[in-house]
């Protein structure tokens, strides 16, 4: 019986998608913007051999319609093609369960970029069930940039840092030391229950430490609180069917726990890796191995940090060796992303783009898979490759990966 792998390569677009001007993001095309950023920080055209060989060069240049340069350029030997959103939004739930066959086809609710911007009721109701004094923020902010601006007040006042963005989402930073961890992830489920009616698509937890503005970081700690998919999805119907489906990262809080077996947590781009190559000798037939690589958005995208998105990029070609190692002969490996989060755009939001999508399995030949209408082209054919009822939404691809 087959296995799958999907790395989740958080932020990674390929250019800008036939509605970005709609938000914003014209012109927008993350790969091909930070491999020019490299070259012009490093004088040297970014290696990306691996990559480039699973056809995410070609996939770029055929959806981004712009050049992609790279120390070294080989034909594909995998399935590569790009594919469009037919959710409403750019976020990161509504880019997994679109995948996973379940596109979000209704409209998040949002808060006002004003200041303040949760309601009033909220924030008093919030503040009176976890027992917390006040909040600080209740902005849009860069995740990083508040920290500099109120960590050092949250930490002598108790007062949590409260923001949220273009996306859906409502956001909690805390240190962890002097407000505490279960403090946080208590407050989070707090919020969670009370903005369902308002259909914010995610709470998330954003532990820090450090003495002061000076050394604040975040940890590994981060917590997402997603309110559940609309419809069972892949992941519900393999488990069903008595698969596995093992989260690697924050891929289960992303779909709420549903419909996962096993969940394994790894802080950083390497170690994510290595767990995934670890479960990868253990992992049984009929198993989905579903890893997101957060790194890449989280650490680069949204910082606008282009040559630090190269880099990490150049660390995960480097290792993709040690996984296509492994694979067995019914394996499929699949990479693609769930947005983009062009780190040359102005602001410090994800972009709407097209994401790749790569597919090799041992034996596979240069196979070109174009435009795919939907990411729920990957459920369906992960649906197919693992005998199980066809999806609502996506056409498979299963059938060329079969015949090469």
């Amino acid at each position: 019986m087959a296995r799958a792998i999907i790395l989740m390569a958080d932020s990674l677009g390929v250019g800008a998608a036939p509605d970005a001007e709609q938000f914003g993001d014209l012109g927008a095309n993350t790969l091909a913007h930070l491999l020019a950023a490299y070259k012009e920080d490093k004088g040297e055209a970014l290696p990306l051999p691996n990559l480039t060989k699973l056809g995410l060069v070609d996939a770029c240049e055929a959806a981004g319609k712009e050049a992609c340069e790279v120390a070294e350029r080989s034909a594909p030997k995998a399935a590569w093609g790009y594919a469009k959103e037919l959710s409403s939004g750019k976020d990161t739930p509504s880019g997994h369960w679109e995948m996973a066959g379940v596109p979000v086809l209704f409209d998040w609710g949002y808060f006002p970029n004003t200041q303040p911007c949760f309601p009033e009721e909220f924030v008093t109701e919030l503040c009176k069930r976890a027992e917390i004094p006040g909040i600080l923020g209740n902005c849009y902010g860069s995740g990083t940039v508040i920290l500099e601006q109120l960590g050092e007040e949250h930490v002598k006042t108790g007062m949590p840092i409260c923001y949220t963005s273009v996306d859906s989402v409502f956001q909690i930073a805390a240190h962890e030391q002097s407000f505490g961890l279960d403090k946080l992830y208590q407050v989070c489920e707090i919020a969670r229950a009370l903005l369902d009616d308002m259909n914010i698509g995610r709470v998330i937890a954003r532990p820090f430490i450090g003495t002061s503005s000076a050394d604040f970081m975040r940890t590994g700690n981060r917590r997402d609180y997603s309110v559940l998919p609309p419809a069972p999805t892949l992941l519900d119907k393999l488990a069903q069917d008595g698969g596995e489906v093992i989260s690697i990262g924050k891929i289960s809080d992303i779909y709420a726990h549903q419909g996962i077996t096993q969940k394994h947590k790894a802080p950083g781009l390497m170690n994510l890796l290595e767990k995934t190559s670890e479960i990868i000798d253990s992992a049984p037939d009929h198993s989905l191995i579903f890893t997101n690589l957060v790194d890449f958005d989280e650490k680069f995208g949204h910082r606008r940090n282009a040559v630090g998105y190269a880099e990490a990029l150049k660390q995960f070609d480097d290792y993709l060796p040690t996984i296509l190692n492994k694979m067995q002969k019914e394996d499929l490996l699949i990479i693609t992303a769930d947005h983009g989060c062009d780190p040359t755009a102005p602001g410090t939001d994800h972009t709407r783009e097209y994401v790749p999508v790569l597919a090799y399995t041992p034996g596979i030949d240069n196979i070109a898979l174009g435009e795919r209408q939907s990411f729920a082209d990957i459920g369906q054919t992960l649906a197919q490759w693992f005998n199980l009822s066809t999806l609502d939404y996506g056409d498979s691809f299963a059938d060329d990966l079969i015949k090469a």
